[in-house]
């Protein structure tokens, strides 16, 4: 737990909540830190809370029999970590991974599955956003497969960015080598290319952009698809 004051309404689906439905949530949700690295839930695991980040990335990788990961999501403070308990899954296959440091609030299984079923404003807002979860993994599979290295970087990073307040992430060529499931050695000439072509800086674990227009025509079609999806389901949680 932490003492954290930073606002739950910074996340993007909290923010939009009928008045209600804030109110019965509110006395409910947890503020935690979620420092970098840290697991939320292994695959195959039982989920006790769902997690609405407001500063921090949370990577859902998907782990094979030897160890090997690959990412297939981010979520930050346009969304929320545990689908799952609403869907009638109760469990997941993947995994859940703070991918950038920062904080969250949590909310209890029971509660959360409480609210799908009693609020229709909550089930639709809740499925609207897994639709948009679920074209981002779709699309990330298909640019793993078709698409090269320097514009999944891309697409990675801006994806990063619009849930983040900023345009700094705190991260390692490791950790990135294993969320795109590339050798490291893979990353560090991806990033120095970008980096020699102006559009980010980056500097012992520290990515800054620099130019995301530069990235946003480097990257493939991939990001833009991801987007609009969003956009179009979500629209109405978009800060203005």
């Amino acid at each position: 737990m932490t003492t954290s004051q930073q606002d739950p309404k910074t996340n993007q689906l909290l923010a939009v909540l009928p008045r209600d439905e804030w109110r019965r949530w509110q006395p409910h949700l947890e503020p935690v830190d979620l420092p970098l690295g840290h697991v939320l839930y292994e695959p195959g695991g039982t989920l006790d809370h769902v997690f609405f980040p407001t500063t921090a990335i949370v990577s859902l990788l998907y782990v094979m029999e030897n160890g090997a990961s690959a990412e297939i999501a981010v979520v930050g403070l346009e969304g929320l970590v545990g689908i799952s308990l609403f869907m009638g899954g109760e469990s997941t296959p993947s995994r859940a991974v703070v991918q950038s440091a920062g904080q969250a609030y949590q909310l209890s299984a029971k509660l959360i599955k409480e609210e799908f079923n009693r609020s229709h404003a909550v089930m639709h807002l809740l499925l609207r956003y897994t639709q948009a979860l679920i074209t981002q993994m779709a699309q990330t599979a298909v640019c793993n497969r078709h698409h090269s290295l320097d514009q999944q970087l891309c697409r990675w990073l801006l994806l990063s960015m619009d849930r983040l307040r900023g345009n700094e992430l705190v991260m390692t060529q490791e950790l990135i080598a294993n969320m795109l499931g590339v050798r490291r050695e893979g990353v560090t000439e991806s990033a120095l290319k970008l980096q020699r072509a102006g559009l980010i800086s980056y500097s012992r674990g520290h990515i800054t952009v620099i130019d995301r227009a530069g990235l946003e025509k480097r990257t493939c079609e991939c990001y833009a698809v991801v987007k609009k999806e969003y956009d179009r389901l979500l629209s109405h949680t978009r800060s203005t």
